[in-house]
């Protein structure tokens, strides 16, 4: 496919970075909170009005990255209505202005949070969401893109997993840890801890731009890992033991209800790229901390 001009929004966070990274060559203009300082750089505030669809004219798809970060912060009633406000109102916002521009698709972020606690239960697309507090974030978050896909754009919603990259949230806070040989599973490491590498989610995320998919699409590695497995892979990687077991109140003294995102999760299938023939790059957790650890080899 040739160039494309692509409305991103949240591209100054960790996988908007990666992503024009990864787009370089085509059209990109950006939506930003700050006064804009570069040429492809248009202000908005989704808070307080609409997106003036003129600046999607010509667009060929909008990203939509946006909203604060889950872990590493307690979860108190304010935190929590941020969680979801800073999802919610821009993707409602970007959809609107989608379908008034008539814009032909909408990548729009969601999370693995839509599944919950699924035990051993395998998962895939087609499961309903979780009635938990991240699995009601996550419908709220998609449904919210409901004016897009009515006014005939094509919308996929972008359910993301851990990723594991060089400089990753996850890994910035574990590898500390591990390197001080007090690395561990978090419980009974029997629960599964969805991951993708960032180099596999760019370039997945790019395949479903240039493709016809539409709906929702596990970005997940295709072996699914259990926290005890990530944390073997982990130790490997950085060549330290690690021999603890964390407990779950200890995990929630540290990051509040965030701890249920290592605490338990879901063995989450990515049927829809595996259907659609993307061949992911990292098979398995290990290969995905090896190269986002730059271990020589």
């Amino acid at each position: 496919m040739g160039s494309m001009r692509i409305v991103i929004a949240g591209s100054s966070g960790y996988l908007g970075t990666a992503l024009m990274d990864a787009l370089e060559g085509h059209d990109i203009v950006r939506l930003v909170r700050h006064r804009p300082d570069e040429e492809n750089e248009i202000r908005w505030d989704p808070y307080r009005e609409a997106l003036d669809p003129a600046i999607l004219d010509g667009a060929d798809a909008v990203v939509n990255l946006c909203g604060v970060p889950i872990a590493g912060r307690r979860w108190n009633e304010a935190y929590k209505k941020r969680i979801a406000a800073s999802r919610v109102i821009p993707t409602r916002v970007l959809a609107e202005a989608v379908a008034a521009a008539g814009t032909p698709a909408l990548l729009n972020a969601s999370a693995i949070g839509w599944y919950g606690d699924r035990a051993n239960v395998q998962v895939d697309e087609s499961t309903p969401a979780a009635a938990d507090y991240l699995g009601k974030t996550c419908l709220a978050w998609e449904t919210a893109t409901k004016a897009a896909r009515q006014a005939g754009a094509r919308v996929v919603r972008l359910r993301t997993g851990h990723v594991l990259g060089p400089g990753s949230p996850l890994l910035a806070k574990l590898a500390p840890v591990f390197k001080l040989c007090i690395g561990g599973r978090f419980g009974d490491g029997r629960q599964y801890l969805p991951w993708i590498s960032l180099r596999d989610w760019t370039a997945a995320a790019v395949f479903l731009l240039e493709s016809d998919v539409s709906g929702p699409v596990n970005m997940v590695g295709p072996t699914p890992a259990t926290n005890r497995e990530f944390t073997k892979s982990m130790a490997a990687v950085l060549h330290r033991p690690a021999p603890w077991v964390i407990p779950g109140w200890a995990a929630r003294l540290v990051a509040g209800e965030a701890a249920v995102e290592l605490l338990r999760g879901a063995k989450i299938d990515p049927a829809v790229l595996r259907e659609n023939g993307f061949a992911h790059r990292d098979a398995t957790v290990l290969d995905a901390l090896d190269h986002a650890m730059r271990r020589p080899r």
